[in-house]
């Protein structure tokens, strides 16, 4: 390979320079404490493990996170190994396995992931994921909790105007599944259709199947539950986790009007986001003009089963790097010194420091130059003062 190439990195893999790994650190640990102190523990997870517990699904079908996995061979044991797509599995081997805490546990997590490709538009294959998790509890209050979580941490990192939260339930469509008897090929087919929005197709296909109306009225009415409720069939609408998908949908919808009014927000009955992996309430936060979620998450009960403890849980995650690509430029200040071992002079560069401020000393016998500085140091009757450059 020349050499003029070899600096060059693959598609959506890209290096962080100075000014922006500084504003993703200090937003890292901003949001971070944000999650402390609403006692979700932080865990670090590590970045490669076997793939059987790096895809661990109560679903056999975990197709989605498999194709975003990077797959090698450990040179050690033979064994095939995975490096993360989603730091979600590791968390709930923790809760499985290794700190299983009895009752409600809550985590928290910031560290980069890896994918086979980018998941949106101008994404990265290297998000910096930060997420939070709760275990143990089946209800809905643990969802509209995560719900909250989520949106607080978008607006500690500045994101308060014009947001659009989109709710789904992945139950709702597997209960009319179940309730038309219909086998895996055939699921699989309705979830592309409501995939594509395809209304005439939805139509083709709920002529050949049981109950095919229930489809077409999910299709149609998936932004209305009243309606939506109302007409479905005499067996769907007799159906309890029909029922109970559509009551948690209308509470979480009242529970973000109320407590989030800035907050947009709107149901999508078909929105299957992470069917193989979730399994009750979805949920997603996006911007304008952005195709792709801010931040998402949802209900995944069991996915702890593969680790021998199958416990209730929901969670989201972000992007840091999607975030601070929202937040405004922050002037930072720099503040050279002069070189020297003067004391008075170390003293003024130690307290600044201790304020949170930059100061770069110049080397013995260096003048320094930088071309970033935005103050200096200079000795005035006798005291060291900070002046603008």
């Amino acid at each position: 390979m020349p050499v003029a190439e070899t600096w060059l990195l693959p598609d959506g893999v890209a290096d962080i320079l100075p000014a922006q790994a500084q504003t993703i650190e200090s937003l890292r640990a901003r949001l971070l404490h944000t999650l402390a102190t609403r006692g979700y523990s932080l865990v670090y997870t590590p970045f490669i493990e076997y793939v059987e517990s790096l895809l661990s699904s109560n679903d056999v079908n975990n197709h989605d996170l498999d194709i975003v996995t990077f797959k090698l061979i450990d040179q050690l044991t033979g064994r095939l190994m995975g490096v993360r797509a989603d730091i979600t599995p590791q968390v709930a081997r923790i809760d499985a396995h290794v700190n299983p805490i009895k009752g409600i546990a809550r985590y928290c997590y910031a560290a980069t992931v890896l994918h086979t490709r980018p998941q949106g538009l101008s994404a990265s294959r290297t998000p910096l994921q930060i997420g939070a998790e709760l275990f143990g509890y089946e209800g809905l209050a643990a969802d509209l909790e995560m719900i909250d979580v989520m949106l607080t941490v978008l607006a500690d990192a500045g994101l308060t105007d014009n947001l659009h939260l989109d709710l789904g339930h992945v139950a709702l469509f597997r209960a009319l599944a179940r309730t038309a008897g219909l086998n895996l090929e055939q699921e699989q087919i309705l979830f592309d259709i409501y995939q594509r929005k395809s209304i005439p197709e939805l139509k083709e296909f709920s002529q050949s199947v049981p109950l095919g109306s229930d489809f077409l009225t999910l299709g149609r009415l998936s932004h209305d539950l009243t309606a939506l409720g109302s007409q479905l069939s005499v067996q769907a609408q007799q159906n309890a986790d029909v029922q109970d998908a559509l009551a948690q949908l209308a509470a979480t919808l009242r529970h973000v009007q109320t407590h989030w009014p800035h907050v947009e927000v709107s149901v999508d009955a078909t929105e299957l986001r992470g069917y193989h992996y979730h399994t009750g309430l979805v949920f997603a936060v996006y911007a304008p003009s952005l195709a792709t979620p801010l931040a998402k998450g949802g209900r995944y009960n069991g996915v702890g089963q593969a680790f021998g403890r199958a416990r209730p849980a929901t969670g989201f995650s972000c992007d840091l790097y999607a975030l601070t690509g929202y937040l405004p430029v922050v002037d930072r200040v720099v503040i050279t010194a002069p070189a020297g071992r003067d004391a008075d002079l170390l003293t003024a560069i130690a307290t600044a420091r201790a304020t949170g401020q930059t100061v770069i000393q110049a080397l013995d016998g260096a003048e320094l130059i930088d071309a970033h500085a935005t103050h200096r140091f200079v000795l005035e009757s006798g005291r060291w003062q900070i002046k603008p450059c």
